[in-house]
C-alpha cells in the first residue's frame, strides 16, 4: 500500500497577485457558537444571547457576535493562504455589511492583493489578500484584508510524521 501525503498548504512562491481561493468548507453557524463566544470574549452586550431582549429589536432575533464571524472567515481560508504562516501581521479595512444569525451558512473567498520579499526575514515573504465571507443566499456578510508573513519554499518547519 502505497502513503499518500495530504494537503501540507502554500507557500510563499505559490500565490501571484490575482489568484482568487474559494475556501472549501461552509460552516452553519449554532447558537451554542454564539453563546459560547460571547462567553469566552467576555461580550455581555444581550442582543448576542438573550433571546427576549433580541426579540425587541429591528432582528428580532440574536445576532451572532461579529468577532466571532471575523474568526470563522479567517479559519475557512487557513487551508488555502496561511497553513504555512510564520505569523499574520495584521487584519485592515474590517467590514461587516450584513448581519450573521444563528442557522446562517458562511461560506468565503480570498484574493491576492499582494506579495514581496520580507525586508528582514530571507526564509519569508508578505502576501495581503482580501477576503469575503457570505452566506447561504450570497449575501456578503464580512469583508476584511489581511496580510500573513508565509514561509518560503524549503522553510517550512517540519511536522512529526508516524
Amino acid at each position: 500500500m502505497a502513503v499518500k501525503e495530504g494537503w501540507t498548504g502554500r507557500v510563499y512562491e505559490d500565490f501571484e497577485v490575482g489568484d482568487v481561493y474559494e475556501h472549501p468548507l461552509g460552516r452553519t453557524v449554532l447558537p451554542v457558537d454564539n453563546s459560547w463566544f460571547t462567553l469566552l470574549t467576555q461580550n455581555t452586550n444581550p442582543i448576542h444571547f438573550d433571546h427576549h431582549y433580541a426579540s425587541q429589536t429591528e432582528y428580532k432575533k440574536p445576532l451572532v457576535d461579529s468577532t466571532f464571524t471575523l474568526a470563522l472567515v479567517t479559519g475557512q481560508s487557513v487551508t488555502d493562504i496561511s497553513q504555512n504562516a510564520m505569523a499574520n501581521l495584521g487584519w485592515d479595512e474590517v467590514r461587516l455589511q450584513n448581519p450573521v444569525f444563528e442557522g446562517d451558512t458562511i461560506y468565503s473567498k480570498s484574493e491576492v492583493l499582494s506579495k514581496r520579499e520580507s525586508k528582514s526575514r530571507s526564509n519569508v515573504g508578505i502576501v495581503s489578500f482580501h477576503t469575503t465571507g457570505y452566506n447561504q443566499e450570497g449575501t456578503t456578510v464580512i469583508t476584511f484584508k489581511r496580510t500573513v508573513m508565509i514561509f518560503k519554499r524549503g522553510h517550512v518547519p517540519q511536522r512529526v510524521k508516524p
